[in-house]
């Protein structure tokens, strides 16, 4: 699904982004890698403020894989400490941008303190509609595949459906961001060009674009750049380009 500004660029409705090289940026500076991930923080401020001027709808970060626990202990310690002193301290803004927080991920393995401070952002700004704001935080994209088999299984064992009505839909219905129209548009920074376990069945026709600008230095330009791109992208989901083409005339006629 995309979105039709005024001035004809066509802007995905959905952006997901994997926010990498904070690390790398701190190393250049013969910086402690923490200074990485507070720079980042910045940038992470300023996308969700660009998302809602532009008037995109939905925008998903993936803050924290659940592979990431196997980074130092020290790391570990310090990223949950800069996650929760960063949600209550940005909490209230977003609100006032009229941003709504989801987080979604595993979030057993948190402490008590920044589960509340989960929990609290997202009833803070439950009714906000502008942006909503999606939180990857211990998630990953199998561990959300193999929670919806889960679901399907208990609801196939306690005879609430049928084998024949487990469909891709109703295995969509499932899985994290069920209720909002699947990315258009993935961004990674930082120079890798993979995925990395993240939303894998949602952004199967996503467009992908990789770019090697460090998290820390992507601004308004680099976001500017993606939405460039992803303007010249015909998107087919299986049709021919020709199909799309008689469509998008249909429609601007």
């Amino acid at each position: 699904m995309t979105t039709q500004l005024n001035n004809d660029q066509t802007l995905p409705q959905h952006v997901a982004v994997v926010m990498d090289g904070n690390g790398r940026w701190a190393k250049k500076r013969f910086l402690p890698r923490t200074a990485g991930h507070k720079a980042g923080v910045r940038a992470t401020r300023r996308l969700v403020e660009l998302c809602a001027i532009k008037g995109i709808g939905a925008l998903t970060l993936f803050a924290f894989s659940s592979e990431n626990w196997s980074r130092p202990d020290q790391e570990v310690s310090s990223l949950m400490s800069l996650f929760v002193s960063t949600l209550n301290s940005e909490i209230n803004k977003l609100h006032e941008q009229g941003v709504r927080i989801c987080f979604i991920g595993d979030r057993a393995r948190f402490s008590e303190n920044l589960q509340a401070s989960i929990a609290a952002a997202e009833e803070k700004t439950a009714a906000n509609t502008r942006l909503r704001l999606n939180i990857a935080a211990n998630y990953g994209g199998r561990w959300d595949i193999v929670n919806a088999v889960r679901s399907l299984s208990r609801k196939l064992a306690a005879g609430d459906i049928s084998g024949e009505q487990v469909t891709e839909q109703a295995f969509t219905r499932e899985l994290c961001l069920a209720d909002q129209p699947e990315p258009d548009l993935f961004i990674r920074t930082g120079g890798e060009q993979r995925i990395s376990n993240f939303l894998l069945w949602q952004i199967a026709y996503t467009e992908l674009f990789f770019t090697d600008t460090l998290w820390p230095e992507f601004n308004d330009a680099a976001f500017d750049e993606a939405l460039d791109w992803y303007a010249t992208r015909q998107r087919r989901f299986g049709k021919t380009g020709d199909q799309v083409g008689d469509v998008q005339g249909r429609q601007a006629g």
